[in-house]
């Protein structure tokens, strides 16, 4: 076990922090963050969220002061932008294991959950992806674990008032934490697990007991910065609550719009590959599914998904809170099989996930070398150690179902994806990086910009712009997205720029403006600007100097 143990943490650290500094960030989503953290830290204003100089109330303020911590901590660098994203993956994984290991079957079952969350595909993907949704994962499990406990405390018991007075305090610690992070979401989710979990297990009494404790400490933990956002910001609740919640869940023009099976058809593809052991599993979860922890796992996972599914504004990353209760379950549920057609069922499940790993190096190697509707991912010999790691992965599993045992079966199962998981962040797809990593091409024109340049940009290279030249005073031409509520203000309206007032900027700061755009806008805007003085294009963006 100490080994297997050993083996846990070694895994974490190679796949979720030794490589975060190797990726270029992202855009929208890794720069926006970064920003958002390093104008906090430039301005030491830790009460309300700028990005680009502009309100930005999209978000509570805890996600962007762990980032702003973490550039404190490491420096304003790519590591330091996903940190706190692979910490809170990494913790959420440790609670997973303490929660299964004491209530799902014991200490393998505790390991085999946590190598299951760490090794299902959107877990990876988010966690070393610098968005909010695994500190959101981490606030609502570690409080999620803690309920569980402070639930399976005997009455009776020596100490069992404070200690379970304790951990019910303690879930509204965390569950304040997943408020600050990410909104009223973070209150949904506990309560759609469980109450219907108190409902299955006929405890009707601590459907009305237990939310007091942990309802005290979240209001003791969210008031003091809620009172200073209303006081600086009047609008911040008025705008959060009805934009980024009720419109994003029910209108009729929710942003990221999709049909109710959204989740349903993209789970199985973000679980792999332990959706291809799930029905092995699900023998096992009927088998023991009077076993509380069972229950409690089933509502976690059922009715949160539903409510998601429910939601009209839809990304995968949305689910991620979903993930633990289903490796607890997985967890459990192959754990608790003692027949033995065990055996039979995980090379069932294991054959047709040698299949699905051999199939996709089988066909990236052909779109490599066919170049198919110019789909050809890499430019160069990269695309080998894809290819090779994705084979090495059906090898492992392999002699996963010759091995004896089934919890070596397990583990090797679970190490199986690891090579392509690690491999996968040096091995980028280079029109990921042409479309979404301009970093290289902005930092190639640093040494043009200086503290007289006027910065003009479209929408998507914004946030890289405000990132990599240190600045919060870009001009936005086009379409401001986001950004449009921050605009709104009369302090920040002169900051939206149209074809006409670009000229007009342009004639005042002669040969001081620079605009940054996507190749295909530009295009469109160049026979009505003047000729600029400097051009430069990579493909995607271009930079000009005017």
């Amino acid at each position: 076990m100490r080994f297997i143990y050993l083996l846990l943490v070694t895994m974490f650290l190679l796949l979720y922090i030794l490589p975060l500094g190797v990726r270029p960030l992202l855009v929208p989503d890794e720069t926006r963050y970064a920003e958002i953290a390093r104008e906090m830290v430039q301005s030491n204003d830790y009460v309300v969220p700028h990005l680009n100089g502009l309100r930005y109330f999209e978000k509570p303020v805890l996600g962007y002061w762990l980032n702003a911590a973490s550039l404190k901590l490491f420096g304003e660098n790519e590591f330091a932008v996903r940190f706190s994203s692979a910490a809170s993956t990494g913790l959420s994984a440790l609670f997973l294991l303490l929660l299964a290991g004491r209530f799902a079957g014991g200490s393998f079952a505790g390991i085999s959950a946590a190598l299951i969350f760490l090794t299902c595909f959107e877990v990876f993907g988010v966690g070393v992806f610098s968005v909010l949704d695994s500190m959101l994962a981490f606030f609502i499990t570690a409080g999620m674990a803690c309920f569980f406990y402070a639930y399976s405390i005997v009455s009776g018991e020596k100490g069992a008032v404070w200690r379970k007075t304790a951990l019910l305090g303690l879930c509204g610690v965390f569950w304040g934490g997943a408020f600050l992070t990410k909104g009223f979401v973070a209150l949904a989710i506990p309560v759609l697990a469980i109450v219907p979990f108190l409902i299955w297990e006929k405890n009707w009494k601590a459907v009305f007991r237990s939310p007091w404790i942990p309802l005290i400490t979240l209001v003791v933990v969210v008031l003091p910065w809620s009172i200073l956002i209303w006081r600086r910001e009047p609008d911040f609740w008025h705008y959060f609550f009805w934009d980024e919640h009720i419109k994003r869940f029910a209108g009729d023009n929710a942003q990221h719009e999709a049909s109710f099976f959204y989740f349903f058809m993209l789970f199985p593809l973000a679980a792999i590959p332990w959706t291809f052991l799930a029905p092995a599993a699900w023998k096992g979860i009927k088998k023991n599914i009077e076993k509380p922890v069972i229950k409690f796992a089933i509502c976690w996972f059922i009715f949160p998904f539903l409510f998601f599914s429910l939601s009209k504004g839809k990304l995968l990353t949305y689910i991620l809170p979903c993930f633990v209760p289903f490796a607890l379950l997985l967890a459990g549920g192959l754990d608790g099989r003692k027949d033995s057609k065990i055996v039979t069922d995980f090379k069932t499940g294991a054959l047709p996930a040698i299949a699905f790993f051999s199939i996709l190096a089988l066909g990236l190697l052909i779109f490599q070398v066919t170049d198919f509707h110019n789909l050809k991912p890499y430019a160069n010999g990269t695309y080998w150690i894809v290819v090779l790691s994705l084979l090495t992965c059906s090898l492992i599993m392999g002699i996963a179902i010759v091995s004896s045992g089934m919890r070596k079966k397990i583990i090797l199962f679970a190490v199986a994806p690891m090579i392509f998981m690690f491999c996968a962040n040096f091995a980028y797809p280079d029109k990921v990086i042409l479309h979404q990593a301009p970093g290289s091409f902005l930092l190639k024109h640093a040494d043009k910009i200086h503290p007289d340049t006027v910065l003009v940009s479209g929408l998507t290279p914004a946030r890289a712009v405000c990132w990599y030249y240190k600045r919060n005073d870009v001009y936005l031409i086009g379409d401001a997205g986001e950004l449009s509520y921050g605009l709104r203000y009369d302090d920040a309206s002169h900051r939206q720029l149209d074809i006409k007032t670009l000229n007009a900027l342009i004639r005042q700061n002669q040969g001081r403006v620079v605009l940054v755009a996507e190749a295909d806008h530009f295009k469109k805007w160049r026979p009505v600007l003047p000729s600029p003085q400097f051009i430069d294009q990579n493909g995607e963006y271009v930079f000009s100097i005017f």
